[in-house]
């Protein structure tokens, strides 16, 4: 007998939002590498199972597990405002890879001048390509405003790692090993901010819980804003705080001083919506949320980027 999936709620989350691990698990879902690997016509299968689902018109014979899975690979691959399939490199699926490889090699070439300012490049280009891929795309972004981000971010981080590693010269070897981490942080304070200007000029648009907008809010999108340039520092932190201890200890091991061509792929493998109280926003928001649903909608829900 088949299960009737015409009330099926596929946005439903599959997991408790309200609490830690429940955020935990969604975001490993979404965010799986392997998903990267879907063929690009397993992915359009997936966009049309959401969108039947969503119409209540499901196809007979679909099992609940066939609409998870497809949840999850629409989730991790298209954008969750425009719906629009996003490119490989800047979905946040492909960061642990992506991220890895970056990661180990700009704490590995750090020493010499034209390494350090290769690979900060690099990593900026990436993070330029992410942070557009997963704006807020109800605040459009110019052309203009993503190169001047771009450009800015870049400077940035290689002004930061080069001045440390001149200042850094006659410190500690380990000390040295830190300035990737330093660069990388400030270019993010610096990234985001800036790809995401239109957001804290013109304001995010904010729902109730039934997705309904509501109005336009410029805290909102102050307050997401800065909580990813926090996630995406504290990110970084593990393993490019601790990573370079770690490698600064085997480094001097005989055996690795042998095999100097296996320290870079050794640094590689080492690295391995948002809700918001109504008070929050800006008062005249308020009066118009309370004017029209009183007391009703306690909360407002946005998208914050990734």
């Amino acid at each position: 007998m088949e299960a009737d999936l015409s009330d099926f709620n596929i946005d439903a989350p599959r997991w408790d939002q309200c609490t830690f691990l429940g955020r935990v698990k969604h975001f490993f879902n979404i965010t799986d590498p392997r998903t990267v690997l879907v063929p690009e016509r397993e992915l359009d299968w997936a966009k049309v199972m959401v969108e039947k689902s969503r119409m209540g018109i499901v196809p007979p014979g679909t099992q609940v597990e066939q609409l998870l899975y497809a949840k999850k690979l629409y989730d991790s691959a298209f954008h969750p405002d425009t719906g629009e399939k996003m490119n490989v490199i800047g979905r946040m699926s492909f960061q642990v890879p992506g991220g890895m490889i970056i990661t180990g090699f700009m704490l590995q070439f750090y020493r010499t001048m034209p390494a350090v300012i290769f690979w900060q490049w690099v990593n900026q280009s990436f993070n330029a390509l992410v942070n557009y891929t997963n704006r807020n795309a109800a605040s459009p972004t110019s052309v203009r405003q993503m190169a001047l981000s771009y450009i800015t971010a870049t400077t940035t981080a290689v002004a930061t790692a080069v001045g440390m590693n001149m200042l850094t010269k006659r410190a500690p070897p380990l000390v040295g090993r830190w300035v990737p981490f330093a660069a990388v942080a400030a270019a993010n304070c610096v990234n985001i901010p800036m790809m995401r200007q239109q957001e804290l000029i013109q304001g995010i648009c904010v729902k109730d819980t039934n997705h309904n907008e509501i109005g336009h809010s410029r805290r909102a999108a102050a307050i997401g804003i800065t909580q990813v340039v926090i996630s995406r520092i504290t990110m970084a932190a593990p393993g490019m705080i601790l990573l370079p201890v770690i490698m600064e200890r085997l480094e001097k091991l005989h055996f690795m001083k042998k095999v100097k061509v296996l320290h870079a792929p050794l640094q590689v493998t080492l690295s391995g919506c948002f809700k918001l109280p109504v008070s929050y926003l800006e008062p005249e928001l308020q009066d118009t949320i309370k004017a029209k649903y009183g007391e009703l909608v306690p909360y407002v829900y946005f998208n914050k980027g990734l």
